[in-house]
């Protein structure tokens, strides 16, 4: 009964985080085609695309992301040990988080000129000016979402996901709002009257766009789920010493100074891209998208919803529990991960038709993202293994192994970029970070293996083919129909596009689901059941 209800548990919030990534991805894909349409690839959308390398990096440098990772396990067995004391562990990470991050922000900011050449050393000084100016109005959200994301890991250890689910919406939907709306507040004849005109000559462009980034940061990821845990009793104090500082550090610390290939995949598209022609930043950026999206719907949700558990039951010493919920997560990710990234692969022209094509993004620049989609969307999979596994090396405790690793990875990697990579072109640096994501996620299993045995993992290369075997064919005639009516259909090209996607999703479906009947039921188990069988 235990484990059901905690399997329960991880379920419903798996199934909050789904909705929420399902929308935040949509509305990120609202927001990529609003700047497609306007800016296409190249020129202004290289430069805004770039300008996220160094407060992305910042955010890498202060673990950000990994937060909750580290904070939730030492504040579980805090608070059952004494609730006075965690809340001063708290106060005290959070107070240094801010510091950190304001420090880090501010230096940016004045060596922005600096940093812009070398982040993007492939663009011209006009827009080296001109991505420093970007640069400067992003910097400051990772104040905000540094703060917040402890103020977050703080709501996961609680098991409220819901407000958490909310912040990705209210910052998609404050850059939308900000890009679109800036360059029509600066074209008013009250902004005319009131404000200089060296402010409002900067107001054009994607200028907008980089104001809602900061200004959605401090809304939805710091000021919404401040206002709910200060509701919640929320104990915050100046304290900048405790005794569980350096053991806190001593988990952090690993992930702040091993840069891995997966944290800096996206930052290596942008740096390399710049160096391999105007226009591969924006493509190679808009491919990611497209791949991120069936990454954070599946993995995403799976691997955080099922982190707080999975600490929870090595804090019981619950061995085997963990095993099975790590299996879970496992076998239900990549079961569906692989047929999604098949189908997409197989249905990648439409999708780009219907979601970019258009304004300045036009037939050509569609025609030259899709092989860059097909081939991010092989590493796929590995991505979700990777989101899964890495966290149950976290709730072991272990940052060190992935972080290590990881940093020998990129150290490979960097070569291979700079001498292979760029002189090829996009479609070769799209290769290599799926490449150099695939050996790294392999490498930390085969230590997981070693280490801990196959019990988590037991079946999965099994169902993996299984999968693929039932996968292959439903995508290869889901793909030759969908040249098919993308080359024959007489239709405006939005409209060609849907029916083209319509028809490819339906043959995959109806050559997938038999086929997965007979090779991998177990994927199907949610809807037969749901049906009676």
């Amino acid at each position: 009964m235990g484990m059901l209800s905690a399997r329960q548990r991880m379920g419903a919030a798996a199934i909050i985080l789904a909705a929420s990534t399902v929308l935040s991805r949509l509305m990120g894909l609202v927001r990529d085609k609003i700047i497609s349409w306007q800016f296409g690839a190249g020129g202004e959308a290289d430069m805004y695309f770039a300008a996220f390398v160094v407060p992305d990096i910042i955010n890498y440098l202060l673990a950000g992301g990994f937060l909750s990772i580290t904070m939730i396990p030492l504040l579980t067995r805090r608070f059952r040990e004494n609730a006075h004391d965690a809340w001063r562990l708290f106060s005290c990470v959070f107070c240094w988080m801010a510091l950190a991050s304001a420090l880090l922000t501010l230096a940016g900011m004045v060596g922005a000129d600096h940093l812009a050449r070398v982040v993007a050393p492939g663009f011209t000084p006009v827009q080296w000016k001109r991505l420093a100016f970007f640069m400067r109005i992003i910097l400051p959200a990772q104040i905000f979402f540094l703060c917040g994301a402890c103020i977050t890991a703080l709501l996961f250890m609680r098991r409220q996901f819901r407000v958490p689910a909310l912040a990705p919406l209210i910052y998609n939907g404050t850059i939308i709002l900000m890009g679109l709306g800036l360059p029509l507040l600066a074209q008013a004849e009250t902004a005319q009257t009131l404000l200089p005109a060296a402010l409002l000559a900067r107001m054009d462009g994607m200028t907008g766009y980089c104001v809602g980034v900061t200004l959605g940061a401090a809304l939805g990821t710091f000021l919404l789920p401040f206002s709910v845990a200060a509701k919640q009793e929320l104990r915050l104090s100046m304290i900048w010493t405790h005794t569980l500082m350096g053991k806190f550090l001593l988990t952090a610390l690993p992930l702040m100074l091993g840069q891995t290939v997966i944290m800096l995949d996206e930052q290596f598209l942008r740096i390399f891209g710049s160096l391999a022609g105007d226009g591969t930043v924006s493509l190679l950026n808009y491919a990611r998208r497209i791949t991120q999206v069936p990454i954070g719907l599946v993995g995403q949700a799976a691997a955080v919803a099922s982190y707080p558990f999975l600490v929870e039951l090595l804090a019981r010493g619950e061995k085997e529990r963990f095993n099975a919920t790590l299996h879970s997560a496992l076998v239900g990710s990549m079961g569906l991960i692989i047929p999604c990234a098949l189908c997409m692969a197989a249905t990648a022209w439409p999708i780009l038709g219907i979601i970019f094509q258009g304004g300045r993004f036009g037939p050509a620049e569609t025609l030259a993202t899709l092989p860059l989609v097909r081939i991010m969307l092989a590493a796929t999979p590995f991505w979700i293994l990777y989101m899964v596994l890495v966290r149950a090396y976290y709730a072991h405790g272990d940052t060190l192994t992935p972080a290590i690793t990881g940093t020998v990875m990129t150290l490979c990697c960097l070569p291979a970029y700079t001498w292979w990579a760029v002189p090829r072109g996009a479609w070769a640096i799209a290769a290599l970070s799926g490449t150099s994501v695939a050996c790294y996620v392999l490498w930390l299993t085969a230590i997981w293996l070693h280490r801990h045995g196959a019990q988590a993992l037991a079946g999965l290369p099994q169902l993996t083919l299984r999968v693929t075997l039932a996968a292959l064919p439903a995508s290869v005639l889901a793909w030759f129909c969908t040249l098919q009516a993308m080359q024959n259909l007489i239709l405006p090209p939005f409209f060609a596009a849907c029916a083209s996607l319509s028809i490819g999703g339906l043959v995959f479906v109806i050559v997938f689901v038999p086929l997965a009947y007979l090779w991998s039921r177990e994927i199907l188990q949610p809807i037969l059941q749901r049906f009676g069988h």
